[in-house]
């Protein structure tokens, strides 16, 4: 391995060692009214990715993807749907992760949107798993129960839409 390779692989492990601040992280309720969850949500660790590997520095495949039930309820005619998702996180030098994500919608009035969004959230879900298996910048720190306490007691100004870089149509526009 050349030096510069090593130095760059060096310095990328260096932003992956590195936890996730308080602005990339979300609570909700757990389920039946338990404590709360912690998470990122999937679009801020896709952009993170992005971030760390480049914007083709990765690529996701979905390995499989299975309907594990669809229930109708006999007398509100309204479905319970799950799915399972298997993805493959791999980055440019061929280095990959796989994990497992999972999609649920009770109590929905159409089978196909009820399939639609869980194969969606199923997939959202195994990308970020498969994601954190690189490292804590990527969502790996937030299995860290000691930290995640900590980290969500620091309170995040909120962010103007406007503060951050926007791309304009114009800006886009090529021109001759």
């Amino acid at each position: 391995m050349s030096e510069d390779t090593a130095d760059r692989l060096a310095a990328l492990q260096a932003k992956l060692n590195k936890k996730l601040g308080p602005e990339f992280i979300s609570q909700r309720p757990g389920p039946g009214g338990g404590p709360k969850l912690t998470y990122a949500e999937g679009w801020r660790i896709i952009n993170l990715a992005n971030e760390v590997f480049g914007f083709n520095g990765w690529s996701s495949t979905v390995v499989s993807l299975t309907t594990d039930f669809i229930d109708q309820n006999e007398e509100s005619k309204r479905f319970t749907v799950g799915v399972t998702a298997i993805i493959r996180i791999t980055l440019r030098d061929g280095a990959f992760h796989e994990d497992i994500g999972y999609g649920m919608l009770e109590n929905a009035k159409s089978k196909g949107a009820a399939l639609d969004k869980c194969k969606k959230e199923a997939v959202t879900d195994g990308v970020k798993r498969a994601l954190r298996n690189f490292g804590n910048l990527l969502g790996n720190c937030l299995y860290d129960k000691s930290y995640t306490q900590e980290v969500v007691k620091i309170k995040v100004p909120p962010v103007s839409a406007f503060s951050r870089v926007q791309y304009c149509r114009d800006q886009l526009m090529l021109t001759k």
